[in-house]
């Protein structure tokens, strides 16, 4: 197991490296420049700014030295929040951003388990149908669109929940929270229902079924821990995902998260800001990732046999 981790560790590095690359080039091919303004900047001061923050440089040795500071923990200072490093404005909207992700995440894993097992008890039939139905609307309609019907509904018309603010009002954190986890708790009920489908059908269920067992027996200590094997390997990628992917929920209900810093950084054209953000992130979803498989190996045998034998 020491032996697999390791090795995914060391994966990532390459992994990191084209994404800081590919983001540290793509981002200067965007129009204009971090001290561009509708109000023209005085040409002497923007060329004072260009040298203090070292973009008078060719672009390739700003790049190496960009890498070096990197390799010694700097991620730079913000070019729109003067006084401001990189990492202290991250630090500053993480804890935001990640209880909601939390809580999305909650929402997701309640919704999306209990519909996959109450679909996967009665499979082609309407108990079925009807949960992996609205299972397959959450996963197509966009985060963008459930979140206004949500905040017109609950906020305009029913008048029953807060639809700004994060911790400000009793309330305001449902909406974002099911705004956000309504997706993955559709993908979370599809993978649910497959596992345990597949569980269902294994001689030991028989088994359990045939020594007279009450079916709530069999599906929540024999059946359960299996079939939600898929869904646990997938918790690592969501809740990277959930983090990644608040940016739109945060702009909507007004939530000072990390997000809302990576949407003003892209309208900025904020640099250091977008590297910063988008290497935060993609180590994030490496790491949940790694821990989600690690997790997922522990809970199946075979696996973990393999493990214990050098196989893997």
């Amino acid at each position: 197991m020491l032996r697999y981790t390791l090795l995914r560790l060391l994966q990532a590095i390459p992994v990191l490296f084209a994404v800081i690359t590919a983001t540290f080039f793509l981002i200067r091919q965007a129009p204009g420049g971090p001290f561009d303004a509708e109000k023209p900047v005085i040409p002497a001061v923007k060329r004072a700014l260009e040298a203090k923050y070292n973009l008078d440089l060719p672009v390739w040795q700003q790049y190496t030295q960009y890498l070096g500071d990197l390799f010694k923990g700097d991620m730079g200072p913000s070019f729109k929040y003067p006084g401001w490093d990189v990492h202290d404005l991250i630090l500053s909207g993480l804890p935001t951003t990640a209880e909601l992700a939390l809580y999305a995440l909650l929402v997701a894993l309640v919704i999306g388990v209990l519909a996959g097992v109450f679909a996967s008890l009665k499979p082609n039939t309407a108990q079925d149908y009807i949960p992996m139905s609205l299972a397959m609307i959450g996963i197509c309609m966009p985060t963008f669109l459930l979140g206004p019907l949500l905040v017109l509904m609950f906020g305009f018309w029913l008048e029953w929940l807060p639809v700004t603010g994060w911790g400000d009002l009793p309330g305001d954190k449902i909406l974002p929270s099911i705004t956000l986890g309504a997706a993955y708790a559709a993908y979370i009920a599809r993978l649910t229902r497959g596992g345990m489908l597949e569980i269902m059908s294994q001689d030991y269920i028989r088994t359990a079924r045939a020594k007279g067992l009450p079916e709530w027996v069999v599906v929540t200590k024999h059946a359960l821990r299996g079939g939600l094997i898929p869904t646990i390997a997938f918790l690592g990628p969501a809740f990277a995902g959930l983090l990644a992917g608040s940016f739109v929920v945060e702009t909507i209900f007004q939530i000072p998260g990390l997000g809302r810093f990576y949407v003003q950084a892209a309208f900025n054209r904020d640099y250091t800001m977008i590297l910063g953000t988008t290497i935060f992130l993609s180590t994030l979803i490496i790491i949940f990732n790694l821990l989600s498989d690690l997790l997922a190996t522990w809970l199946n045998p075979k696996l973990r046999s393999q493990f214990r034998g050098g196989a893997v």
